[in-house]
Parts: C-alpha cells; structure tokens; sequence
C-alpha cells in the first residue's frame, strides 16, 4: 500500500476516472461510449492515468466474441476508504477498497444519545481494529466517509441541532478524527448514504429516486438528475417532521403530529406496549412480560406475522402514515423509483403494502403511473457502501480542486 497519493486531476481526468468509478469497472470501449468520447482520446487519458498511479487493468472481462477486453478500475495502491454508517441505536464500519467492496466490516449497538465523546472513542477503537485485521495503518486510509442520524452542514461537516441527538450539535467530527487520520473525512446525514449506495448499485442509470429509512427517525435521500439533492443548507429530506396529524403526539422537535413521533420505530413499539396493557392482544403481554417490560418494533412486527389483530392495526397504522406523508413527496417530486429501507422494514409485508396502498391512494395519477414503491435493494450494506461513495467521489473532486488552487497560485 503506497503512503503517497497520486498528482492531481483534471477536469477531463476527474471524468474519466468518475466514470470508471460509477460504472463498476468498464473496459476502455465501454468507457469512451459513457464519454460520449473517441476512441483515441479515451485512450490517451486511461494511459495517462494509469501512468500516474490513479487507474489499473485488472483482467480480461468475459469475451463476446473477438479480443477480450481488460477491465479498468481505481488503483489498489491509492488507499483504502473507511466507511461509516451510525445511526440511533448502532453503528456499522467497514473498510472498503477502491473498487467499493467491502474488505472487513463490524457493526455494534451503540446509543447516540451517551454523546459524541463516548461514541467516537468506540467508533475509533472498532476502525484501528479493522485496519489492523488487514495489516494497514492509518496511513493507508484515503479517505473517509460517515453517516449520521440528523440534518448536517455539508460544508463544514456538523450536525445543526439533530433532534435524536442534542448533544451533538455544532461538534466536529473532522476535527476528532484528525489527530489519527490525515484523510480527509466527509460527514453527511446516513440516508443521503443510502441515496448514494443505491445510485452506485444503479451505475447511475436511475435519475430521479427516493430512499425512504425508517428507524428510529424517519428521512429521505433525494437523488435528482444523478445527483443527491441536499438543499441550501443540507437538511432537504427531512420528512419525519412532516404533520400528519395537528392534534398527534409531541415529537423530539417540539411540533405535534410529526410523522417520525406518530410511526418511526418508538411508536411502534409504545403502541403494541399499550395494546398489550390494555388487554387488547395475548400475544404482545404475554412478549412484554418475557421482556421484563419493554417491546420493541420487531416484537410488534413478530405478533403482526402470526395474525395477531392489535398488532396487525398498529403495522397497518404505522404504514399508512408514513404513506400519507411520502404521497404529498412524490406529488411535489414525482420520482421513478422509492425505496424503503431502516430497521422498521423489517417487521413485515404488512407495513410496505400499507404504505403503498397510502401512497396510490394519496398521489396523483401521472406520479404514480410508472412509480415503483419496492424494499431497498442493498438493505444493511446500503449505508456502509454510500459512506464509501461518498469518500471516494469527494477525494476525487478535492483532488481537481488542489489542482485549480495551485494554478491559481
């Protein structure tokens, strides 16, 4: 593993290189056509880049008659990405090469609420951990890439007053890792993650999509013209403060009636834990006292699978309310493609088909014509892997922008 990076791109370089990335390791023919280039430009480019240590040839793809062609890829010898994704309740690393996949990976539960100190310290020790089980060092990171459960500045990296997580506003992730790394590190709020991880799945083939996570908080990765879509200040896809209900409960933001407060995971299980108290469901007291107390959505989710009526309300409540919240996003967005993902998904076909009932039942025709309402595709590795797409795609563009700032010098 090289300790240098190599010099510089282009714009035109940065190109190349983005398409190599985005479309999971082209050959050279392959590439001039996502260039829309000729032939011997492309040429010139890839050996130049190869030349400069940013791209190999890795192997011959599968032939389809006449000479095969090799596969191009970013060069191993660059670095490893760090990746990632921490959400409420755990938080999943992984280290990642440049190709994108996943090279060691470990995920622990953790609550964000202890505060970024006790957090941090964990999420550093499992990293070094990780690095070490490869034999690399800190120094072979080239970049790194984390996901977080509130709105975030883009620019400067901070959280900006995350309701699941009050202790963590205005702190500096770059800065508590900068004593270790000399990467540069990318913060971004974990469902742009999943928009991202899924737009690499796609290779961008996708244009206008949503990612819906639906955990202990509720929000929304929007993918516009290829591109996650993070707003002037970088809190667009904020849904789970959406109203549903102006007389519903109180939420961690201090409105009434939000959808996180009336359907995320927490309701859930508040619900069933009611049901449960109340007599209205066998199964649910007879799981709360096994628990010594205390439900949880996958419990409800669990009673729900064997037809259990209270339950079964509350999955079919739950489902419908987040339906009438996304119905009023894909009139105003109108995208091809939602997906669902976070830990609520998993308890049961119930919660998705309610939800796609509130969907068609709420939007207009022409937005749901052609609209494919469907379980995220990468599920648990969605936020790992956009963490790694996040690192990747951004070290390169800071790579053109060293390049602009030492002409303009």
């Amino acid at each position: 593993m090289r300790s240098t990076r190599a010099p510089a791109l282009s714009a035109t370089e940065l190109a190349v290189l983005e398409g190599v990335m985005w479309s999971h390791g082209p050959s050279r023919d392959a590439l001039c056509s996502h260039l829309n280039s000729s032939k011997t430009r492309a040429n010139a480019l890839v050996a130049g880049l190869i030349e400069q240590g940013w791209l190999d040839e890795i192997g011959p793809r599968a032939s389809s008659g006449g000479r095969r062609a090799e596969t191009l890829q970013l060069h191993r010898g660059l670095g490893v990405l760090l990746g990632v994704d921490l959400g409420a309740t755990g938080v999943d690393i992984a280290v990642l090469g440049t190709d994108l996949q996943v090279l060691a990976r470990h995920a622990e539960p953790v609550d964000v609420r202890e505060g970024p100190g006790v957090v941090f310290t964990l999420i550093r020790t499992l990293m070094r951990r990780l690095l070490a089980q490869l034999k690399l060092k800190p120094r072979d990171v080239l970049a790194i890439g984390i996901g977080v459960p509130g709105p975030v500045d883009f620019e400067s990296g901070q959280l900006v007053e995350p309701p699941l997580m009050p202790l963590w506003d205005r702190y500096s992730i770059r800065d508590d890792l900068r004593a270790e790394y000399e990467a540069p590190v990318w913060v971004d709020n974990d469902v742009n993650l999943m928009a991202l991880g899924e737009l690499w799945r796609l290779k961008r083939t996708l244009p206008n999509f949503l990612v819906i996570k639906i955990g202990t908080g509720i929000g929304c990765g929007i993918v516009c013209h290829g591109e996650v879509y993070r707003g002037a200040n970088g809190s667009a896809g904020d849904v789970g403060h959406i109203c549903v209900d102006p007389a519903g409960p109180r939420c961690r933001c201090g409105n009434l009636g939000c959808v996180e407060a009336m359907a995320a995971g927490p309701a859930i299980a508040r619900l069933g834990q009611e049901a449960a108290q109340a007599g209205e469901s066998e199964w649910l007291a007879r799981t709360l006292a096994e628990r010594g107390g205390e439900l949880t959505p996958e419990d409800v989710g669990n009673a729900s699978r064997h037809g259990d009526a209270a339950a079964n309300a509350i999955v079919q409540r739950s489902g419908a309310l987040v339906g009438q919240m996304l119905a009023s996003v894909v009139n105003f967005f109108n995208p091809s493609h939602v997906f669902i993902g976070g830990g609520v998904t998993g308890i049961g076909p119930l919660f998705l088909a309610s939800l796609r009932q509130s969907v068609y039942q709420r939007s207009l025709a022409l937005s749901t014509r052609h609209l494919e309402i469907v379980l995220s595709p990468l599920g648990e590795n969605a936020g790992v892997i956009g963490a790694g797409v996040l690192a990747l795609q951004e070290v390169l563009r800071l790579s053109v922008s060293s390049r602009r700032e030492r002409v303009a010098a």
